[in-house]
C-alpha cells in the first residue's frame, strides 16, 4: 500500500535538529522523499507499523507532528505530481 508520511519537527534547539535528521533517516528507510518533509512509502501493514513505531519513539509530541495518509493499494490514479522533481515509481523495478 502507498502511505504518504509528512512531518513537522521543531528545529529551534540542537535536539530538534537531531530529531529532524532522525525522522528523515527513518522515513528514507521506507520510501522516497518527494518534498522536504514528505515521503512516499510503498509498504505492507507490518512495515507501516514498524515505521510508525520507530518514528513515534523519535519525535517530541509537545512540539513536533507526524501525519500518515494511507492512499491504499490502488494508488496509481490517486497520486499526481507536477513540476521539476522527478520521483521513482516505487511499484516498478529500478534500472540505471
Amino acid at each position: 500500500m502507498m502511505v504518504i508520511v509528512s512531518y513537522d519537527v521543531n528545529t529551534e534547539t540542537a535536539s530538534g535538529k537531531k530529531r529532524l535528521r532522525n525522522v528523515s533517516k527513518i522515513c528514507n528507510d521506507y520510501g522516497q522523499r518527494v518534498q522536504n518533509s514528505v515521503f512516499e512509502c510503498l509498504v505492507d501493514s507490518t512495515k507501516l507499523e514498524e515505521m510508525k513505531e520507530r518514528l513515534l519513539k523519535v519525535y517530541d509530541e509537545e512540539c513536533d507532528s507526524l501525519y500518515f495518509f494511507n492512499v491504499g493499494k490502488k494508488y496509481e490514479n490517486k497520486v499526481q505530481s507536477y513540476g521539476c522533481k522527478q520521483v521513482l515509481d516505487l511499484g516498478k523495478p529500478v534500472v540505471f
